[in-house]
């Protein structure tokens, strides 16, 4: 069994308002040492449509003053865990990360999951120690064949009214 540890840092600052969680990362994430590396993972189209940001952030740098210029702070529930590849319904030994990195040094007080599995370990591992009710939005992730752009969009709209 291989341990897998959260390899990159939350991004967030003193300003951000919002605090939106995946899981832990995918091996494309992993292996790019960001967030949402994955080409069909639709997390960074949506958030430069919601932020209006164009033209659409195409490196690391862009992706993270686009999050920051929105008040938006980006981690994963999870710091430590087995996991088989990217699926997130095979993690487990889960060793959380500590949130009050952000909500301790930034106006974060709203918090949105990305996807069910975040929201489950979320309520699992954190909501007690938090004390906030997260927010469950359907996932970014190319798995979720339920819901094309358009209705990703649409759902996701609603973190626009907390900032």
């Amino acid at each position: 069994m291989i341990y897998y540890e959260h390899p990159f840092p939350p991004i967030f600052n003193a300003h951000t308002r919002l605090l939106i969680l995946g899981s832990f990362p995918s091996v494309a994430s992993r292996e790019n040492n960001f967030y949402y590396a994955h080409p069909r993972n639709r997390f960074w189209k949506i958030m430069a449509c919601l932020t209006q940001t164009y033209p659409f952030p195409a490196h690391v740098h862009e992706k993270v003053f686009m999050l920051l210029k929105n008040k938006i702070a980006l981690w994963d529930v999870v710091q430590r865990c087995t996991i088989n590849g990217s699926q997130d319904g095979t993690i487990n030994n889960v060793i959380p990360v500590n949130l009050s990195l952000i909500l301790e040094n930034s106006h974060s007080q709203y918090i949105f999951t990305n996807g069910s599995k975040a929201h489950s370990l979320y309520n699992q591992y954190l909501l007690k120690d938090v004390a906030i009710e997260a927010q469950k939005l359907p996932s970014t992730s190319p798995a979720n064949a339920t819901y094309n752009l358009e209705q990703l969009l649409q759902k996701w709209r609603i973190i626009m009214d907390y900032l």
